[in-house]
């Protein structure tokens, strides 16, 4: 059998030779033909798309766009995963978050897909720290590691957890998990510290008596959940990582043995799924770095867990957040996270039923089982795009944690107000793409359906107040649509507008659809056809093409102003029409369109 090198069988051996040089003036005569000169930078430069922390996406990666070497799976930098075999055996661990005491729903879990517990602890905002025996109760505990997440009840429900185990015959190395104890994550999440003193004995008692159980958690969720970008809370995790190893060093822990205890990262996993990618993997990388400069470059190897943003969930339309956590969770697995945890559909909603939970559990199943994802390590290495988004998003996050670092520490950071004001700032940004509709949301700001059935779910346990605050995509829109769902309560209909269409379909029909798309995001009910007078509108909406608004648009005007219409807009770029109050266009902002509207209409 003969045998063909790579060098005798060239991929499409018989083309000649593309450049870059060549791509870029191609793309130039595409761009050329909107009548605007441009050279072949120029359009590269029009294809590309800034995005937070400074990064560049550009539309084409070739083998020009170099990385520092990413090593092997299980070998600093880790970049290619903390462990040689990844996920190959058995996939990623399958855990599943519980905010209520009861046993019954986490039997369910576990019999049904789930292979590990992240449980909440609290007296009000989880599950108390007596009820964590019965939470448990019938679990093999050898089997499902558990997670705690128990803020300033941390050292006492850590002990009961380990007591439990006891109790139940556990031996002391076969106890796995961790006990979650992460003060900075707590005082990010409510203003209020603990003391890490006690800390450090949990982590005593875990390197000494469990070597499976870990004492801390560094949690980046409250950096995500506050409107930060990926180099954010990569930064913010990575300070807070430190601050922990300082403790225990000057407990007298030895740096391996700090680093043994401080190697689970919590990070949100989005649906910008090549961001989520090259995030989980500059983690591994910088958390590397941090061990090599401390002298145990070994000890560098990130456990991470990723959960799907709470951030992305939607309250409208929910049934799409399936989707969401689809493409996020296949990020995270790709990524190389070592744990997944799918919020149901419904969280943002309340405590989530049987039915969400459970699709939760097999969107990682199916992904799994049936996709294959965790057959090959580290599937997006060697991929010109990520290699170089996971490269200059590490130097994002290294210059971000640099700076907490020259303020004096994470704590520091905290509380004089440092990354609170950075994380506002993109936050600010990013609200502003989404008021603009740049960054759409389906179902809310794109495509919203007034006539859904809202989903109802009993209340989830309230969050600690302070600390840094908590946003969602949704919030804007969110408030928009529930003005009118309270005019729509109070007076029986919701607000209304009338989409006055002219000329033939071709030139009416897609500047229709775009504003009642736009008016329906913001819970104005869109009527088209028949007269203005018979439509129950205060407003009306011209829509046509712009030859015929240059023609039409003011008699049109004032014939809807003559049939009583207090305000109308016109769907199309600005121009001096006589009549005409308002613009709306792709770009514009539709919040505070749509706030004005409502305010006159006297929707409150």
């Amino acid at each position: 059998m003969t045998v063909l090198s790579d060098d005798e069988l060239p991929l499409a051996a018989e083309f000649p030779s593309a450049t870059h040089d060549q791509w870029r003036e191609l793309a130039a005569g595409v761009l050329r033909k909107s009548g605007k000169e441009i050279t072949g930078q120029e359009a590269e430069d029009a294809l590309s798309t800034v995005v937070d922390d400074g990064l560049r996406v550009r539309p084409l990666y070739t083998s020009r766009d170099t990385a520092a070497a990413p090593g092997l799976p299980g070998f600093a930098p880790f970049v290619r995963g903390s462990r040689p075999e990844g996920n190959t055996v058995g996939g990623w661990d399958v855990r599943q978050r519980h905010t209520a005491a009861g046993a019954e729903a986490v039997l369910a879990d576990l019999e049904t897909g789930a292979t590990s517990l992240w449980l909440v602890v609290g007296e009000t905002a989880g599950i108390p720290v007596d009820a964590l025996a019965g939470t448990l109760d019938g679990v093999h505990l050898d089997l499902a590691p558990v997670v705690l997440d128990a803020g300033e009840e941390t050292v006492p429900a850590a002990r009961r957890l380990v007591r439990i185990h006891e109790e139940r015959g556990v031996t002391a190395d076969a106890v796995r998990g961790s006990l979650g104890a992460d003060p900075l994550g707590h005082e990010a999440a409510t203003g209020r510290p603990y003391d890490i003193g006690p800390l450090v004995e949990l982590a005593r008692l875990c390197g000494t008596r469990h070597p499976g159980l870990r004492a801390f958690t560094v949690d980046a969720l409250p950096y995500h959940e506050a409107g930060g970008s990926a180099a954010q809370e990569l930064g913010c995790s990575l300070a807070t990582g430190v601050a922990y190893l300082r403790a225990l060093t000057d407990a007298g822990l030895s740096v391996g043995q700090a680093y043994e205890q401080v190697r689970e990262f919590r990070y949100a996993a989005t649906a910008d799924q090549f961001l989520t990618v090259a995030k989980l993997r500059a983690a591994r990388r910088l958390w590397a770095r941090v061990a090599e400069v401390c002298g145990v470059p070994r000890a560098g190897g990130q456990l991470q867990h990723a959960v799907t943003s709470p951030v992305m969930m939607t309250r409208r339309d929910p049934w799409v957040n399936m989707l969401r956590t689809t493409v996020a969770t296949l990020a995270a697995g790709v990524g190389g996270a070592d744990a997944v945890t799918v919020l149901p559909f419904d969280h943002a909603l309340g405590l989530p039923d049987a039915f969400a939970r459970r699709i939760a559990r097999n969107t990682s199943t199916v992904l799994v089982e049936e996709a294959h994802l965790s057959r090959v390590i580290d599937p997006a290495g060697g991929s010109w795009y990520v290699e170089r988004l996971t490269e200059e998003l590490a130097h994002a996050a290294w210059e971000f944690f640099q700076d907490i670092e020259r303020a004096g520490g994470q704590a520091a950071s905290l509380r004089s107000g440092l990354v609170r004001d950075r994380l506002a700032a993109t936050w600010s940004a990013r609200s502003t793409r989404l008021a603009k509709r740049t960054e759409p949301v389906t179902g809310v700001s794109e495509f919203p359906n007034l006539a859904e059935t809202p989903v109802v779910r009993p209340p989830a346990p309230a969050p600690p107040p302070g600390g840094l605050p908590r946003v969602r995509r949704d919030e804007a829109f969110e408030a928009l649509r529930a003005r009118s769902d309270a005019h729509l309560a109070a007076t029986g209909a919701r607000p209304r507008i009338h989409l006055a269409e002219f000329g033939p379909a071709g030139a009416s029909s897609a500047r229709a659809a775009f504003a009642a798309n736009l008016f329906q995001a913001g819970g104005i009910e869109t009527v088209t056809g028949g007269a203005f007078e018979d439509s129950g509108a205060r407003d009306a909406c011209l829509c046509s093409s712009d030859a015929l608004y240059g023609e039409q648009a003011e008699d049109v005007a004032a014939r809807l102003r003559a049939a009583g219409a207090e305000h109308v807009f016109l769907a199309g770029r600005p121009a001096a029409h006589a009549g005409v109050d308002t613009y709306v266009f792709t770009g514009c902002d539709a919040v505070s369109v749509l706030t004005a509207a409502l305010d006159r209409m006297g929707v409150s």
